[in-house]
């Protein structure tokens, strides 16, 4: 592969917020009900996908795919216009974090160990993937079971539950659901909520016989104010 790898300097700041790696990529019921009956993941995904960015003209709309195969691996890809070739890629494992900018000939590789001992970060592959299938999740955990209600501070208001969570980085989690226990958003913040990520689900269909959100409203918030994202149509 050819290229130029990206300064370490680069990751550890985009860490600030663990999953500010997608948007750079891009971019530039009862509460207790809600963690019980959360749905399995499915072992094998693959969909054709419309991401939207934005610009400073408004913004642009490329196709994409993603395929992810559960505990073990999740790819995107943006493809340039017109000529369908692939642009950009994500690949993320348990182990390792890859980016591949083709347009500009580089790429990014990175593993889990390395960055949590640069910072005492407890995100991981299956928060990543626990946000892309619409999933609630603890922060360094594989997946939420009994033992981690502890872990959770829940809230009701009208038919919205609230879940809220922190990780070893002092980055608040809060979690919404509906009455029939559908994930609607994830938001992830630093301590002094300055920086922060909204991870919206909306449109949801059936899917295997379960609801599924079809479009996915990705945003990086800087003092409440959006800083650059991406939209996920499948």
């Amino acid at each position: 592969m050819k290229g130029c790898m990206f300064k370490k300097s680069v990751i550890r700041q985009s860490y600030l917020l663990p999953l500010l790696l997608l948007v750079m990529l891009l971019a530039g019921c009862k509460t207790s009900k809600v963690v019980k009956t959360a749905p399995v993941e499915p072992a094998y995904l693959s969909s054709k996908l419309q991401l939207t960015v934005p610009n400073k003209n408004g913004s642009i709309t490329v196709s994409g795919s993603m395929k992810m195969k559960s505990g073990e691996r999740i790819q995107l890809s943006v493809l340039m216009p017109v000529f369908r070739s692939e642009v950009m890629r994500m690949e993320v494992t348990p182990d390792e974090v890859l980016l591949i900018d083709r347009m500009n000939k580089r790429y990014m590789i990175e593993n889990y160990s390395n960055l949590q001992g640069q910072t005492p970060i407890e995100f991981n592959f299956y928060n990543l993937q626990a946000l892309f299938t619409n999933h609630l999740f603890i922060p360094g955990e594989q997946g939420v079971s009994h033992k981690h209600y502890n872990r959770f501070k829940l809230n009701q208001e009208g038919p919205v539950a609230e879940i809220k969570t922190k990780d070893a980085m002092g980055l608040f989690y809060t979690f919404k659901a509906d009455g029939e226990e559908k994930l609607l958003s994830t938001y992830v913040a630093d301590p002094s909520d300055r920086y922060a990520l909204q991870w919206l689900y909306e449109d949801f269909r059936l899917v295997d016989r379960q609801p599924f959100p079809m479009l996915m409203d990705v945003q990086v918030l800087k003092n409440g104010n959006p800083e650059g994202g991406v939209k996920i149509h499948y």
